[in-house]
């Protein structure tokens, strides 16, 4: 039976600590107490749990991240989930040299792979691409990839929480060698398209196999999608409005039903929806 449309709602929001985490995070985010693991991740889970396309995090990071890959659509549903995980990054903050590892240097066999992950030459393999705020990148499933230190990010992901941890510089955690070695394209990486202007205050940031990530600014849009076709929507910079209510930076909301959004030309807005076509949401200019 086809789910009830919702108007837009706010999700809420988990906060993870990490060793890899930082202090000094946004002010909605924070203050981050003393004691512990700094905060390395904010998620927030829609409450329809796994029949959610999307999963859309902030992370901070102070230390690389691990090495790792996911699985696409065929290879997670052969291991009992739901989907696969392609993930895009958008770059909110980073520190002067900040890098994100995207893919291989070069094409290698799985067995060069396997022992540059045991030996840890991996992580030179990896190609540690310079990053700065405003930089968009989509990993599609399958890319051997890293997040570097000195970040904060917005990640979009399709809602898979399953990771193979390929190399961790040594850190006393679980590698996943065989699962990761299986699902991973031992290559450089293949990037997906770039930002595009689109018309009415909407710009397309990434578009790839899994997922669309759009950024509005000075927009007007009557959202005409249905429960089964949200649209992820994540302010960053100033109150847009959904319906007359005020989305502020550090909430993600999602909309189910029709709503009416405000996008003032000094507000910034991510939107985001599954699939790979181009979606007409946006009937007037601001």
């Amino acid at each position: 039976m086809k789910e009830q449309a919702v108007p837009a709602f706010r999700l809420e929001r988990r906060s993870v600590q990490k060793p890899w985490g930082r202090r000094d995070v946004p002010a909605f985010f924070g203050p981050v107490p003393a004691e512990g693991d700094p905060l390395g991740e904010v998620w927030f889970p829609d409450p329809r749990g796994d029949d959610a396309d999307l999963l859309v995090k902030y992370l901070f990071t102070s230390q690389k991240l691990s090495v790792q890959v996911h699985p696409g659509d065929v290879a997670a549903r052969a291991a009992g989930y739901k989907r696969g995980k392609d993930e895009a990054w958008i770059v909110l903050a980073a520190d002067p040299g900040a890098t994100i590892g995207l893919g291989l240097t070069r094409e290698v066999s799985r067995e060069a792979l396997c022992a540059a992950a045991l030996d840890g030459s991996i992580e030179d393999l990896l190609d540690w691409r310079p990053v700065k705020p405003g930089d968009v990148l989509y990993s599609a499933a399958g890319t051997v990839h890293a997040l570097g230190a000195g970040l904060v990010v917005v990640e979009i992901q399709q809602n898979l929480d399953l990771t193979y941890r390929l190399y961790d510089y040594g850190r006393p955690r679980e590698l996943h060698l065989d699962e990761g070695i299986a699902v991973a394209e031992p290559g450089p990486w293949r990037g997906v398209s770039a930002t595009v202007p689109n018309v009415r205050g909407r710009s397309r940031l990434t578009a790839g196999p899994a997922f669309v990530v759009e950024r509005w600014q000075g927009a007007t849009a009557e959202i005409g999608t249905d429960g089964e076709a949200p649209i992820w929507l994540v302010p960053l910079v100033g109150a847009s409005r959904a319906d007359g209510t005020a989305m502020e930076p550090g909430s993600v909301w999602v909309a189910r039903g029709p709503t009416h959004l405000e996008v003032p030309g000094d507000t910034t807005l991510l939107s985001a929806y599954a699939g790979s076509a181009i979606r007409a949401v946006v009937t007037a200019a601001a």
